[in-house]
């Protein structure tokens, strides 16, 4: 198993935020999978969808990926939360380190996304598109987690500590069991 503490989850989960409290608390750099797409192409993620599609912008997540994964710095990456459903990226993942799933029902998603602004997968009905991704993402969650911890209404500050304390059990002795935190 790699070194580097990977977070999963659907947009809004809060990988973004948790992912900088945990890599502060745990003296590692962070890493965001959007952040690393926009700085390769020098473009933002809505305008690549507008400009070159869906299928541009999920390649350029891949290479984005990839390149984080290979980094020998021992990284928490916040993963871009459509990058699991592509086979190749999956099976990095699982060697790269300790997957954590940040699991939101969709209906709280919903409420924090709100009219989806920014994120090129919600300009229609963002609930109901939430309800749709979450329906075919959950289950390569499930199966691609070592840790699973539930968002709820915690604070940040709360998933990061859970995240930290998991990560390092992980770490240090690995399992072959998922931990529910």
């Amino acid at each position: 198993m790699g070194e580097h503490v990977l977070l999963v989850g659907m947009m809004g989960s809060g990988k973004s935020t948790v992912g900088r409290i945990v890599a502060d608390r745990m003296r590692r750099p962070f890493r965001d999978s959007d952040v690393d797409v926009e700085r390769r192409t020098g473009s933002s993620v809505p305008a690549i969808f507008a400009a070159r599609g869906e299928p541009a912008y999920r390649a350029e997540e891949r290479a984005a990926l990839c390149a984080a994964l290979t980094s020998f710095v021992p990284s928490v990456i916040a993963v871009a939360g459509g990058a699991v459903l592509d086979p190749e990226s999956r099976r990095r993942l699982r060697s790269a380190g300790v997957v954590v799933w940040l699991d939101v029902a969709p209906h709280a998603l919903a409420g924090r996304v709100g009219a989806g602004t920014g994120r090129p997968l919600l300009e229609v009905d963002p609930a109901d598109t939430l309800q749709r991704l979450d329906a075919v993402r959950r289950p390569v969650y499930r199966e691609l987690s070592d840790v699973v911890v539930h968002v709820g209404a915690r604070r940040p500050e709360e998933l990061a500590e859970d995240v930290v304390r998991a990560a390092r059990a992980q770490l240090d002795s690995p399992t072959d069991g998922r931990s529910p935190w």
